[in-house]
């Protein structure tokens, strides 16, 4: 199922991924990163982004402070997409049946990692009061290969000895267990609804909810706009068989402006709510001024 490139590649980079996250910032530390990193090492950028980005959706609203632990959705997709390649699993399937439980057990290794962690820490700020900056340096260094560990070590053990596993579970799931293989594609599918809903719970919006109706009715009337035109488009496209290929891409375009359009409402919008809030504020900062001069 994999080649042991690949196995070497994906562990490695769970490694990387989780240092980034922590110290470095490149944003190689995110789940649509490692879903565009795992989707091109197995050879399907298609699935890794999809992955990918359903998961970074999942976990919207999802965040970690201090020494709280949270799920581990970057390993999750990494072995999300390689068994959605390797096996031929359907990427929503992939992502309920191995993304989030695999996400939500490293949750265990975090801890772990951040147990070992804290221990080197302590032999830091020992060595600092004994000025032996080589010690500090060896423990600084190991406190990092901690962090390391407890991601490469249960990606390489799942895609080194996981393989015949899932295999077994991919073949039930298309066969005797096709309806809880169908069940699993839904509950993929809705995954992402569960982010962004977890994200509302967290902002304001009874202050803010006209803002959110207003999203939602743009969204579904560009939605429709740019839908209607597209097949509009691909029906010029089937009558004038000369016309084919520049109308497709016509579609294509018209479709990518759907986004983009809303996109740029929502912040035409948020630009003008964040400039009207910032008046008072200036007024009450002048007002104050004037008082002192007085």
């Amino acid at each position: 199922m994999f080649a042991w490139w690949q196995i070497l590649l994906l562990t490695l980079y769970a490694g990387y991924q989780i240092m980034d996250e922590l110290h470095w910032y490149t944003s190689a530390g995110s789940a649509v990163f490692a879903g565009m990193i795992s989707g091109l090492i197995m050879g399907d950028l298609t699935t890794g982004l999809y992955i990918g980005g359903s998961m970074q959706l999942t976990i919207l609203g999802v965040g970690t402070f201090g020494g709280a632990s949270r799920i581990d959705a970057n390993s999750g997709t990494i072995m999300a997409t390689a068994f959605a390649v390797g096996a031929g699993m359907d990427p929503e399937q992939a992502l309920a049946a191995i993304g989030v439980p695999v996400a939500a057990i490293l949750v265990y290794t975090d801890i772990a990692g951040r147990f070992a962690n804290t221990f080197f820490g302590h032999m830091c700020d020992a060595d600092v009061e004994k000025m032996n900056w080589g010690a500090y340096n060896v423990h600084y260094w190991l406190g990092a290969v901690s962090w390391m560990l407890s991601r490469m070590v249960p990606v390489f053990l799942a895609l080194a000895f996981g393989q015949p596993l899932v295999e077994a579970v991919t073949t039930a799931l298309n066969g005797d267990l096709a309806w809880l293989g169908k069940g699993l594609t839904v509950a993929g599918g809705c995954l992402p609804a569960v982010g962004f809903a977890i994200l509302l719970r967290y902002l304001p919006v009874k202050k803010h909810v006209a803002y959110l109706l207003l999203g939602f009715v743009i969204a579904a009337l560009m939605g429709t706009l740019f839908s209607g035109v597209g097949a509009l488009s691909g029906n010029i496209a089937a009558v004038n068989g000369a016309l084919a290929e520049p109308v497709e891409g016509l579609a294509g375009v018209i479709s990518n402006m759907s986004m983009l359009t809303i996109a740029l409402i929502g912040f035409a919008l948020s630009l003008m709510y964040y400039k009207n809030n910032q008046r008072p504020v200036a007024a009450a900062a002048v007002e104050e001024d004037d008082d002192d001069e007085l």
